[in-house]
C-alpha cells in the first residue's frame, strides 16, 4: 500500500470517527456508553450483553450522523444481540437480528452510493405506517403460536424493526419515527423480563443481559428522538459532514 493510500485510509477512519461533533453529542454519547459499563459493573454476568450495549450505542449514534461506520458497529451489536435474544426466548428479536446481520453489508454498499437523505410524501408516509400496524398484528399472532415471550411487544421488534431497517438503509428520514416506536416497545419488553427475573417469576436468560438491554433501549430511544431532528434538518446528508 502506497503512502497516499495509507493517508486516505487514515483520513476516512479519522473523519468518520472524530470529525464534526457537537459538544452536546459528545456528552450524551459518553453518558450512554458509561451507563452500559455501570450496568455491567453492577451485574457482571454477561460480557456479551455489555458488548451488545456499547456496540449498539455506537451503531445508532454514528447512524444518527449518517456515517457508514455505523454498519461496522452494527454488525458487532447484531451478532451479540442474536445470542442474547436466543437465550431469552425472544424469537422475534432473534429472527430480526439475523436479518440485521445480513443487512449491514447491504447498508454499507447503499450508503456509499447515495449520501443524501430522503423523505416520503405525506400520503405515502401514512400508507407505510398503516402497513406497519397491520404487519404488527400478524406478527403478534405468529409469535404467540411459537410460544415466544411477550409476543405483542416482540412483534414490534420483529415487524416494525424490519420496515425501519429497510428505510434506514435507503436513508429515508421516516426510519427514525419507526425506531422510536421500536425502542419504546423494546425498553418495555426488557424491563418486564428484568422485573420478572428479579421477582423469581422467570429464569430464562440472564439478569445482566436483560439489564444491559434495558439500558441500551433507553439509550437508543433518546438517540432516535435526537436523530429524527438531525435527519429532518438535513445535517446527516453526506455522512454527517465526514469527508
Amino acid at each position: 500500500m502506497s503512502n497516499t493510500q495509507i493517508e486516505k485510509q487514515h483520513n476516512w477512519w479519522y473523519s468518520q470517527l472524530f470529525t464534526n461533533w457537537k459538544k452536546f453529542e459528545i456528552s450524551y454519547i459518553s453518558i450512554l456508553i458509561l451507563l452500559q459499563l455501570i450496568v455491567y459493573a453492577i451485574v457482571p454476568d454477561s460480557v456479551i450483553g455489555m458488548i451488545s450495549g456499547v456496540a449498539g450505542v455506537l451503531c445508532l449514534v454514528y447512524g444518527m450522523k449518517g456515517r457508514k461506520i455505523s454498519f461496522i458497529f452494527g454488525t458487532i451489536q447484531c451478532i451479540a444481540m442474536t445470542y442474547i435474544a436466543w437465550i431469552s426466548h425472544a424469537y422475534g428479536s432473534f429472527a430480526m437480528d439475523i436479518i440485521y446481520i445480513i443487512s449491514q453489508p447491504i447498508g454499507w454498499f447503499m450508503w456509499g452510493k447515495n449520501e443524501a437523505t430522503h423523505s416520503f410524501e405525506a400520503n405515502t408516509r401514512r400508507k407505510i405506517f398503516l402497513a406497519a400496524f397491520i404487519a404488527w398484528i400478524i406478527g403478534w399472532f405468529v409469535l404467540s403460536m411459537l410460544g415466544g415471550q411477550l409476543p405483542y411487544l416482540d412483534s414490534i421488534n420483529f415487524i416494525i424493526s424490519l420496515i425501519a431497517q429497510l428505510l434506514y438503509i435507503l436513508k429515508y428520514k421516516e426510519n427514525w419515527s419507526l425506531w422510536i416506536i421500536v425502542n419504546i416497545a423494546n425498553a418495555t419488553y426488557w424491563t418486564i423480563l428484568t422485573i420478572q427475573m428479579l421477582m423469581g417469576e422467570n429464569s430464562i436468560g440472564s439478569l445482566g443481559a436483560n439489564l444491559s438491554q434495558v439500558a441500551l433501549q433507553f439509550a437508543l430511544l433518546f438517540n432516535s428522538v435526537y436523530a429524527n431532528k438531525v435527519w429532518a434538518s438535513g445535517a446527516a446528508d453526506n455522512e454527517g459532514g465526514a469527508k
